[in-house]
């Protein structure tokens, strides 16, 4: 998984005047009070070290994903579905390169939703630079996550195994090869999953009163979700491994905008990334007053 950064410089024009709707604008918002450049909040000293942090943590993990080892021919000739857990053995087997380059259409869509959203929205352009600084953050949060993880766990993926009538369907290089041995977790359905939520988050909280908030919440379910069918279906990741990364994607792209929230529910949390002698990870802490 890469850690895709977008950076666009985006000059917002303050226009009290137009009446024009656009079609992904908020509708008339009842409470003339809400502002927003009120709602989100970046903070250097916190957010620079989170994600620079993250961004050096993950070509930690690249680092070790790279020194991994591949299997010998007999490490591969092996290999033994019944070896996989009963919750996971659906798809040990499986092996599809068609459905490999489908994954990445919604995976490389879902990275553009923010933006795009950012770019037609008339309340997310006047707050573009906060959006991007936020956007930043929440990959290199969820790079390190996974490239640490599947860097320090050795997980083959499904197409190393045979199927269910005993056949071997991925060549054997592709079996043999160090990048099949990181299975756990999908990185690419955590990706998804981060930027798509994190659209959706930031629309609705940007536009408080639009009727197109569903409309995004969908969109935002359901590009992970694709892209975690194909991953399964092309035997690069188990059931459990998409579940995982579906849920700590989301959850990082719904808890970065609202970490920045200048009215939030847990002002008294906060995480930073943290490594040290037999350790790597992230930190939370909870301040008590």
């Amino acid at each position: 998984m890469f850690l895709c950064i977008l950076f666009i410089n985006s000059f917002a024009q303050d226009s009290s005047t137009t009446t024009a709707v656009n079609p992904v604008s908020a509708s008339t918002v009842s409470n003339q009070s809400f502002s927003p450049k009120d709602v989100y909040k970046i903070s250097w000293a916190a957010d620079a070290p989170i994600t620079g942090g993250g961004i050096g943590l993950s070509f930690l993990g690249l680092h070790l994903i790279k020194t991994k080892d591949d299997l010998d021919s007999l490490q591969a000739a092996a290999k033994n579905r019944n070896d996989v857990p009963s919750f996971d053995r659906s798809n040990a087997g499986f092996y599809s390169q068609k459905d490999n380059d489908a994954s990445y259409v919604p995976f490389f869509t879902s990275f553009a939703t923010p933006v795009v959203v950012m770019l037609i929205n008339k309340n997310e352009r006047q707050q573009a630079g906060k959006i991007l600084v936020m956007y930043t953050e929440a990959l290199a949060v969820t790079s390190t996550l996974y490239t640490l993880t599947a860097g320090s766990i050795d997980r083959s993926r499904p197409l190393v195994y045979p199927d269910k009538n005993g056949n071997f369907r991925a060549p054997l290089s592709k079996r043999e090869s160090k990048n099949s041995q990181r299975s756990f977790y999908a990185g690419h359905t955590a990706a998804a999953a981060t930027a798509s939520f994190f659209a959706a988050k930031v629309f609705c909280d940007l536009n408080p009163d639009s009727k197109f908030k569903p409309v995004m919440w969908v969109i935002a379910a359901a590009l992970p979700a694709v892209t975690a069918y194909y991953r399964y279906e092309s035997g690069q990741h188990f059931l459990s491994d998409n579940i995982l990364g579906y849920a700590l994607g989301a959850g990082v792209g719904i808890l970065v905008p609202q970490f920045h929230k200048t009215h939030k529910n847990f002002q008294r949390v906060s995480f930073m990334p943290a490594i040290g002698q037999g350790y790597k990870g992230f930190s939370i802490a909870y301040t008590f007053k």
